[in-house]
């Protein structure tokens, strides 16, 4: 019996351990795309899609 309350918690705490790890690595595999480019920007007066503003 002196084993059980030990052996219950353990078992409790591995199983938290477990879901997080479960969750951070779907969420962590859940973001692989990149993100998307503005280029909204005028080609014009900008340097590497930023814009320039007056003479440097």
């Amino acid at each position: 019996m002196k084993f059980a309350v030990p052996g219950a918690a353990s078992a409790v705490g591995g199983a938290l351990v477990g879901l997080a790890a479960v969750l951070v690595i779907t969420m962590a595999a859940s973001q692989d795309k990149r993100p998307d480019i503005d280029r909204s920007g005028d080609a014009d007066s900008s340097l590497l899609n930023n814009v320039e503003y007056g003479a440097r």
